[in-house]
């Protein structure tokens, strides 16, 4: 059973209801209409907070997220980049309503995907539950560029960030543990059909 928090975007935050749990997690969720064999290219978004921290901890994060993502088979792209990265490091404890959903990996083996043409009846729906994370939470979203929807949370509660070098490292591992949630290499990059080439402009 995998418990997971929701793409609504500013919905997502409860400040109020039942708690289902309070441990800390690493975990994510998903949007049944991603096209996610299809995407081989990312960018950052910019805006407030860590996505335009110059700092050290900022280029820390979006350097252990440009390692993960390249492991994968993406590449960087400023020219219509196929998904959009944001990240965000919430203080304290948070509360989110969240879905339960079948396990990612096999949702994405799957082929499936819906859009606008799925039947009603065929379609999954997402099933709410409300959980608490707790001391600090790092929040990854992917955005499909093309339909500006986020397709994919990551998540890891528990983020509580020293000053100094051993907060970089925090950060590193969060980013570690929340991408192993996302199993998804770019279309024929295993077998070498899709070499990682160099970012480009």
């Amino acid at each position: 059973m995998n418990w997971t928090i929701t793409l609504l975007g500013s919905a997502s935050m409860l400040l109020s209801g039942c708690l289902m749990s309070q441990e800390a997690r690493v975990e994510s969720d998903y949007s049944y209409a991603g096209q996610f064999r299809r995407y081989r290219t990312y960018e950052f978004v910019s805006g407030e907070g860590l996505n335009s921290d110059t700092s050290r901890l900022g280029e820390a994060l979006r350097d252990a997220i440009r390692t993960r993502l390249k492991v994968q088979g993406y590449r960087a792209s400023r020219r219509k980049p196929d998904l959009l990265v944001s990240f965000h490091l919430f203080e304290g404890d948070m509360r989110f309503r969240g879905y339960q959903q079948d396990d990612f990996t096999k949702w994405v083996n799957s082929g499936n995907a819906e859009d606008e043409d799925t039947p009603k009846d065929a379609r999954k729906g997402y099933q709410p539950v409300r959980l608490l994370l707790s001391e600090g939470t790092l929040l990854v979203t992917l955005i499909d560029n093309r339909t500006n929807k986020a397709i994919w949370n990551g998540y890891a509660s528990g983020v509580s960030v020293p000053a100094g070098p051993r907060g970089e490292i925090v950060l590193r591992r969060s980013v570690r543990s929340i991408f192993d949630q996302y199993h998804v290499f770019t279309a024929g990059y295993l077998s070498g059909q899709n070499p990682v080439g160099p970012d480009e402009d």
